[in-house]
């Protein structure tokens, strides 16, 4: 790509037409604090173009109706929709079948359907699970849970002082007693690419079964279950330009009989009496009520979005401002980048001197500049690098070199009005 001299003489490629992706983003447009809005928090969840926010209210306003249960044209046209988003979805990582979707409320539900159908019925005492030092909450309290219940062992991968994993000390950990490898594939916090294909081929090795958190990973690089070779791959539709209250939980197909039911009651059932309940088939016997429809159809437009701007596209403009991003801080003195991994995704995440980092999102946002400053739901990442919290800004494919040099000066003025320089 060619590339464009920016403020601070760093460079930054010119990328796809993210000034006219923008005009697909209405809440982008306006002014917060008297400021232009610039949106840096999309690691938390991102925003929705108009096209998925159009095909949401086209389905509640003259679409709406139960899926699954009925004859009349509404209710078999809600029913489509909803199963051929499975398949939008299937094809968008690359499953063998729409089958192994399975429609959660989120990422830390789909951990939560694994850790109860899968872990409940498979895990036993002296039986051990294996995390990574990178992981989200949502990818650890399940499978402490789990432990306590079965008395089950949780290993960690330790992490680098560069925020990476120690793969030497993760291959050490592996053994015939290790029954489940679960794994980030992109660290929210940090923003580390974990190489989680390699992690997954050294866990079955050992027989143990592979689950990929990809939160962070299926909104801005291109995903391929199979090339993976995992058994679980889970996201959530509020970080890819999706609605809330929907997410994926992809389930290779040779897990469906290792898992019984996460929750019970109407659709996950094919005959109920008062002596026996005979379970659906996969994908359905771990679907109980109602689904998210809205939502799933919402999440369907949101893959087509996407897939239009080209994921391999968006991940090299996303890269890009990263890259530029890291060049303007580094010209910054008195800031700290937390994670320096060789491999990472659009997230940085910093320490403005000994100023807090709620103080500094606090400033920040009297210029119209959203970011994220806490733990990120992972403190145990927090301990590792001796800091109670950050600031995070997280990138997206309508961001732009300009929302980063606004960063940059409103950093200069947290800098100038606290003191720090």
């Amino acid at each position: 790509m060619e590339a464009t001299m920016l403020r601070g003489g760093v460079s930054a490629p010119k990328a796809f037409d993210v000034y006219r992706i923008r005009e697909d983003f209405p809440i982008l447009q306006q002014q917060m604090c008297g400021h232009p809005l610039v949106y840096l928090d999309n690691a938390a969840s991102s925003q929705t173009p108009k096209s998925v926010n159009d095909r949401m209210h086209r389905y509640q306003s003259i679409e709406h109706a139960n899926v699954h249960r009925s004859v009349h044209t509404l209710g078999t046209n809600a029913t489509a929709a909803f199963e051929g988003a499975r398949k939008k979805v299937a094809a968008f990582i690359n499953a063998a079948s729409e089958k192994e979707i399975v429609f959660t409320r989120g990422s830390t539900d789909s951990v939560n359907l694994v850790m109860h159908s899968f872990g409940r019925k498979n895990l036993k005492g002296g039986d051990e699970i294996v995390v990574t030092g990178l992981e989200h909450h949502s990818n650890i309290v399940p499978w402490q849970m789990l432990c306590e219940e079965v008395g089950a062992v949780l290993r960690v991968v330790p992490v680098t002082d560069a925020g990476e994993l120690n793969l030497t000390e993760f291959e050490r950990l592996l053994n015939r007693r290790t029954r489940l490898v679960a794994m980030t594939q992109v660290s929210n916090a940090i923003g580390t690419v974990n190489p989680v294909q390699e992690m997954v081929a050294a866990a079955k090795k050992v027989g143990a079964v592979a689950l990929i958190d990809g939160a962070q990973a299926a909104p801005h690089l291109p995903v391929d279950v199979r090339d993976l070779g995992c058994d679980f791959y889970l996201f959530s539709g509020h970080k890819m330009c999706g609605p809330t209250g929907i997410g994926v939980l992809y389930a290779k197909q040779s897990m469906h009989e290792r898992m019984g039911p996460y929750l019970g009651g109407g659709d996950m059932i094919l005959r109920v009496t008062f002596e026996k309940t005979i379970y659906n088939v996969p994908p359905h016997k771990f679907e109980a009520g109602t689904p998210p429809i809205a939502a799933a159809i919402g999440l369907s437009a949101a893959i087509d979005y996407l897939q239009d701007m080209g994921m391999t596209e968006v991940q090299r403009h996303e890269s890009g401002l990263l890259e530029y991003a890291l060049g303007r801080i580094a010209q910054l003195g008195g800031v700290r980048v937390i994670g320096t991994a060789k491999q990472r995704a659009s997230v940085i995440s910093f320490m403005v001197g000994d100023i807090h980092p709620h103080d500094v999102g606090s400033l920040l946002n009297g210029y119209g500049i959203a970011i994220r400053a806490g733990h990120h739901c992972a403190q145990p990442v927090m301990d590792r690098f001796d800091v109670p919290a950050t600031a995070r800004a997280s990138f997206a494919l309508y961001n732009t070199a300009d929302d980063v040099d606004a960063l940059i000066d409103g950093i200069r003025s947290v800098q100038r009005i606290l003191g720090n320089q």
